[in-house]
């Protein structure tokens, strides 16, 4: 199946899934699982060796909290991405502070940005610095951190990214390094 193909068919399940199907949701499971699965890994990586999650329980996760989500008027694959790079982010945050709590404050999961492009300092931020920074960023500016949900946890292209956002691409660019800037800063305090 070629890659337009794929979009049109993961297209055509969301929305019957978004309407109720779940015959949809076993045939989309089984078209995306690979690539989640690969978003899933790319992601992990970033995390430390000792990461308490694996790319396996990431992707079951996911998938629960997206079926407990209800239905959601999907657009496309796009938007599916996008929203499981959003939930990917609170699964690991989320996993970050369970084993936080289970160490009793200590040896939280260290995120390494660099391969995000966002500047940091030599040691990478931790998992629930950054969530609570974006949680910030949307506050002033909701589209900004979408961005960077989007860029950094899906690894979306700004093409992508400007499609489900409905925007320039010079504008996701501009929102992008707003954004990384924006996030170093609140990170290092």
């Amino acid at each position: 199946m070629d890659g337009q193909s794929e979009e049109i068919s993961v297209t055509k399940l969301l929305r019957q899934w978004g309407e109720g199907s779940k015959e949809a949701l076993d045939q989309l499971t089984s078209l995306v699982h690979s690539d989640l699965r690969q978003l899933a890994r790319r992601r992990l990586r970033l995390l430390p060796p000792d990461s308490s999650i694996q790319a396996t329980a990431l992707v079951n996760e996911l998938y629960l909290r997206l079926v407990d989500a209800g239905r959601v008027d999907w657009q496309d694959r796009t938007h599916f991405f996008a929203i499981s790079a959003r939930l990917m982010r609170h699964i690991a945050a989320d996993s970050a502070r369970f084993h936080g709590r289970a160490k009793r404050g200590g040896g939280w999961q260290k995120i390494a940005l660099e391969d995000s492009d966002i500047p940091s300092s030599n040691r990478g931020p931790d998992v629930l610095a950054l969530d609570e920074a974006l949680d910030r960023l949307a506050k002033i500016d909701e589209r900004k951190a979408s961005v960077v949900e989007m860029r950094f946890f899906a690894g979306l292209s700004n093409a992508e990214i400007a499609e489900v956002l409905n925007v320039s691409i010079d504008t996701v660019k501009r929102d992008w390094t707003f954004a990384k800037l924006w996030l170093a800063r609140e990170i290092r305090t």
